[in-house]
């Protein structure tokens, strides 16, 4: 089988090649000349259009940035649904509003395209050792067909409900993640202003019921002040921006992502937006004159 796949950044590169490594033909296409190269020296073809690569492939899969930059592949000129037939599978892995995703997919019903959203959670590490967490909506017999494919890019895949339901459930994860990344900057700065060593904390604490993913993975990187971007703020911006719109829209009070929010774009305002996200560390930083790393 032939895969289309639209969008290679940071995640999309190596779930690219994670699907070649497994087996699966795939034809490429991104607006980046660069993104594409690496892409086809993976082994992949070369697409020239959203519309071609429909119109060659049965399943494509989209990785964009957020909610407009889907609605322009799939839905504008040159795009996903001008290329389709009737039959033809659309699996979004982007992380966009659930309204949008909704949105999308009834379009498609109208031409016979059939569509799952399926975002992930976990990072260009997880993306290139292919065990991402990815969390799908759509119909029950759809996802069941498109497990194989998802599975060479994640170690877990779970069907999460209706189309939309998989981008619901990823904004609660990026919730749960931004908070966990706050207070946890906000508990090493404390530590560090009273004297005690970060890292000394860390190691105590991350074996008990504070212990986490999230820390075991943004703790050392506060501590080396090692800011490289596995999953940058400006996303993460972008995430809860998406979340906090979806929480309104359905009543649900979300007050502590909300402030996260602003620490998110405080640091952007400062510059920061392609730093990662643990830099939040940073926005303790400035508000405490401490830094918790070196």
């Amino acid at each position: 089988m032939k895969i289309g796949f639209i969008g290679l950044g940071i995640m999309g590169k190596p779930m690219v090649r994670n699907l070649i490594n497994a087996g699966y033909k795939v034809k490429a296409y991104d607006i980046v000349r660069e993104n594409l190269d690496a892409a086809i020296s993976y082994g992949a073809e070369e697409g020239k259009s959203g519309a071609e690569i429909a119109s060659e492939c049965p399943v494509v899969i989209t990785m964009l940035p957020n909610s407009p930059h889907v609605k322009t592949v799939v839905l504008g000129e040159n795009g996903v649904l001008e290329g389709a037939k009737s039959g033809l599978i659309l699996i979004d892995m982007s992380s966009i509003d659930p309204n949008v995703s909704k949105e999308i997919g009834a379009l498609c019903a109208e031409k016979g395209v059939r569509m799952l959203d399926a975002p992930v959670s976990g990072g260009e590490p997880k993306a290139i050792d292919g065990t991402l967490s990815i969390m799908v909506g759509g119909e029950k017999a759809l996802f069941d067909e498109m497990v194989p494919i998802l599975k060479c890019m994640g170690s877990s895949v779970v069907h999460c409900g209706d189309l939309g339901a998989g981008n619901t459930t990823k904004l609660a994860n990026q919730i749960i993640v931004a908070g966990n990344i706050a207070v946890l900057a906000e508990a090493l700065t404390m530590v560090k202003k009273a004297g005690v060593d970060p890292l000394v904390v860390f190691e105590a604490i991350k074996g008990g019921l504070a212990g986490s993913t999230v820390m075991n993975a943004k703790a050392p990187m506060m501590i080396e002040s090692n800011f490289k971007p596995g999953f940058r703020v400006d996303l993460h911006i972008k995430d809860l921006g998406n979340a906090l719109d979806t929480a309104h829209k359905v009543g649900a009070p979300v007050p502590i992502t909300a402030m996260v929010q602003e620490m998110f774009e405080t640091l952007h305002a400062d510059g920061r937006g392609s730093d990662d996200h643990s830099s939040l560390a940073n926005f303790y930083a400035k508000v405490s004159g401490t830094k918790i790393g070196k």
